[in-house]
């Protein structure tokens, strides 16, 4: 062993342990904080019309938030949740108390919709002016709107290849499915809804990477980032404070 390791030994291994330690907080903490929330999710599974009092209102206003609530259901994940080591989810999971294709998804509020042409399963609105901060655009982000098999629930109203078209908040986008890409491994039944950052040059951001996006909890009024207030509603409280309807196309 060299001299250097000899004398300074024990101090390495501390510096060693506290590295280790604090990686291990770093990717363990966010993914510990989610488990109690998998159990009560389970709960939810076993049978949603038990539970209306955990699930969210479509078209419910939260307080004065900007966005209305986008779908029926339970919001089992939020933003920066950890099920995967590492991994820090971009958005809200509010999943379905009803069968698949059978649950409506709405714009949260208005903007420019587009449909890629491969888009089977998403949309996403284009809001020019951000409510939380006039001076930037924002894009919301709508998927799982298909089947294991990418059989889409899309509204027909939106085809793929649809581009910068207007929608109101409250318009029927669609409704919720399970489509994962994989026909083997579908997901639960939910809407994905997301909100991503604008790269400056007038498009979207790569959703995927949390960095690109933005916390749904203050445009929606929930408390739904990382933490164990569980079941989230409205303002931490449960309180809606309008209804809004659907809107066809």
């Amino acid at each position: 062993m060299p001299s250097f390791l000899k004398r300074h030994w024990r101090w390495l291994l501390l510096a060693s342990a506290g590295v280790g330690f604090s990686l291990g907080y770093y990717f363990l903490t966010p993914f510990i904080k989610t488990l109690p929330r998998l159990a009560r999710l389970r709960e939810y599974f076993d049978d949603p019309a038990a539970h209306p009092d955990w699930q969210l209102k479509i078209g419910a206003r939260c307080g004065e938030a900007p966005f209305i609530i986008p779908t029926n259901g339970y919001l089992g994940f939020g933003y920066g949740d950890a099920w995967r080591l590492g991994q820090h989810h971009q958005g809200f999971d509010i999943f379905a108390p009803t069968g698949l294709g059978e649950t409506p998804v709405v714009a949260a509020y208005p903007g420019y919709l587009t449909r890629l042409s491969d888009w089977k399963s998403t949309v996403i609105i284009r809001i020019p002016s951000d409510p939380l901060e006039l001076s930037r655009q924002i894009w919301t982000y709508y998927t799982h709107l298909a089947d294991p098999h990418g059989n889409s629930f899309i509204s027909e109203a939106f085809p793929p290849g649809t581009s910068e078209h207007w929608v109101e908040a409250g318009t029927l986008l669609g409704h919720q499915g399970n489509y994962s890409g994989d026909p083997d491994n579908p997901v639960g039944i939910h809407l994905h809804f997301s909100i991503v950052k604008d790269d400056g040059q007038g498009r979207f951001l790569n959703e995927l990477q949390i960095e690109n996006t933005y916390d749904p909890s203050p445009y929606l009024g929930l408390h739904g980032s990382v933490g164990d207030a569980w079941p989230v509603t409205c303002g931490g409280e449960g309180e809606e404070t309008s209804k809004g309807g659907v809107r066809e196309g």
